[in-house]
């Protein structure tokens, strides 16, 4: 039977050490950008999840299955062909951003972007503050 434990988990490690390790110097200089962004857009500090996203606050999920667990509200991680953005409620309801965002691919709930420069950073800031306003209203916590 496959274990219900999630793989990924909010770490220890350092994100400075994880930040400094990327080789690739632009995807290094927009995850600079992207860690004071998303610290100052929710208030909280980068963690490391698992041993290459760099996430910012968190949530617990309950399904009706029973399994629940916790996870990084938003986050990104710099990996080898692009950035990817974890932007945890999707893209449904975010289109006219995305239209105006400009260079770009998505999946269920990652935004792809190969370097900053390829799109409007007001835009990006504003798809990542609409995430966390609707995470924070379907999983409040204490404050």
């Amino acid at each position: 039977m496959a274990s219900s434990e999630n793989k990924t988990v909010a770490t220890d490690a350092s994100v400075d050490d994880f930040l400094d390790a990327v080789e690739h110097p632009t995807r290094k200089a927009d995850a600079v950008v992207l860690r004071e962004m998303m610290e100052r857009l929710t208030g909280c500090p980068a963690v490391m999840w698992g041993d290459s996203l760099v996430g910012f606050d968190q949530y617990h999920y309950k399904y009706d299955s029973g399994r629940e667990g916790d996870m990084l509200m938003v986050g990104f991680s710099p990996r080898k062909a692009n950035l990817s953005l974890y932007i945890m409620p999707g893209f449904a309801d975010i289109a006219p951003l995305l239209a105006k965002l400009g260079k770009h691919k998505t999946s269920r709930a990652c935004l792809y972007i190969n370097k900053l420069a390829d799109v409007d950073l007001s835009v990006l800031e504003e798809i990542v503050q609409v995430a966390i306003d609707d995470m924070r209203a379907r999983y409040p916590k204490a404050r």
